[in-house]
């Protein structure tokens, strides 16, 4: 069974894949939802960061949902959230949470308890991160947890850095100048250790050393402002990525024109892909995710509905299931899955 939770403007759609297709049920509706991740280890538990209302749990995917962390992330603003996927843990995987203003929260015990990480405030950067929309604050975007080190964790400031932690997010490595600005996701591959993905703001961005040294590839990408990624997750040089002509063009479906692009092993650089998707224009930013239990399965999702690939990303076919009104009006803003 497949299971899927997005992040919509002002929900959790959670669909569920049956013999017959596709059930679904919608809830923490009013709390605009910002990152969502699964448990791996305990099925049926997520977690959901909300822009205004705080961190969110549920054990029973999402039929109901409890408010956790407020006596320790005093900020209701949480953008991320991300569960590792390596087990460290005797019953719960390491969870971490992002705030605006930026800052990060680890528990050990499966949201119970919180833990701050002050050193992260204290890097030299900090003084410039600056978030454009609202340029007094700033957020962390996204944490990545590293594929092969449980110790390793990444989190994307918007906007300003993309930082590193080697002991689990104690102390911190500050951002890269050869690197991305405005990493708006990251992405690690079980494959490819110390390979990172960046899609970001000012472009596509590569490491092969753990952010020592970075590329642009940047090769067929007619468009420089990306938001979506994801790697095939049995061949780490699939990649496919959202980008458009800037944030005017991304998050509003009025104005949004928005496009996939994918690069594979064969060295000519990024392709638009376009079948089984929805027109560029009126269609907001993509966010994916690719099936680890599944090699060359994605699934996508913006205004328009969800999508998947069978395929590594070449070709898209909409799932067929009831996509309300309201929802063509919104950006989704993340993707999670759990298969079991």
């Amino acid at each position: 069974m497949i299971k899927l939770m997005v992040a919509m403007h002002d929900s959790v759609p959670t669909l569920e894949s049956s013999k017959s297709g596709w059930n679904s049920r919608e809830s923490l509706k009013g709390t605009n939802p910002q990152s969502i991740a699964f448990d791996p280890l305990n099925s049926g538990r997520a977690y959901c960061a909300t822009f205004g209302n705080g961190l969110w749990r549920t054990d029973d995917n999402g039929q109901t949902w409890s408010n956790i962390g407020k006596d320790v992330i005093t900020s209701p603003y949480v953008m991320s959230v991300a569960v590792s996927s390596l087990n460290s843990w005797k019953i719960f995987n390491k969870v971490y949470a992002g705030t605006e203003p930026s800052a990060l929260y680890t528990s050990n015990d499966g949201g119970d308890s919180w833990e701050k990480m002050e050193s992260l405030n204290a890097l030299p950067s900090s003084k410039s991160w600056s978030f454009p929309p609202r340029p007094w604050t700033h957020h962390i975007r996204w944490i990545e947890l590293d594929a092969n080190n449980a110790d390793y964790v990444f989190a994307a400031i918007e906007a300003g850095a993309l930082v590193q932690s080697h002991d689990g997010g104690k102390t911190w490595i500050d951002r890269n100048q050869q690197g991305p600005y405005d990493t708006h996701t990251l992405a690690t591959h079980s494959k490819a250790p110390k390979h990172l993905y960046s899609s970001a703001g000012d472009g596509y961005f590569e490491s092969f050393d753990y952010g020592e040294t970075w590329t642009r590839p940047m090769e067929g990408l007619g468009h420089d402002y990306l938001f979506g990624i994801a790697v095939d997750s049995s061949d780490p040089e699939v990649v496919i990525v959202s980008a458009s002509n800037g944030p005017s063009r991304s998050y509003v479906a009025e104005s949004a024109e928005t496009f996939v692009y994918r690069k594979d092993p064969d060295g000519n650089g990024w392709k638009v892909v376009k079948d089984g998707l929805p027109e560029p224009r009126g269609s907001t930013m993509m966010s994916f995710t690719s099936n680890v239990t599944t090699p060359g399965e994605f699934y996508a999702v913006n205004n328009h509905g969800l999508f998947f690939s069978t395929d590594s990303g070449s070709s898209w076919e909409k799932l067929d299931i009831l996509w309300p009104r309201e929802y063509l009006q919104q950006t989704p803003w993340a993707i999670a899955i759990n298969e079991r």
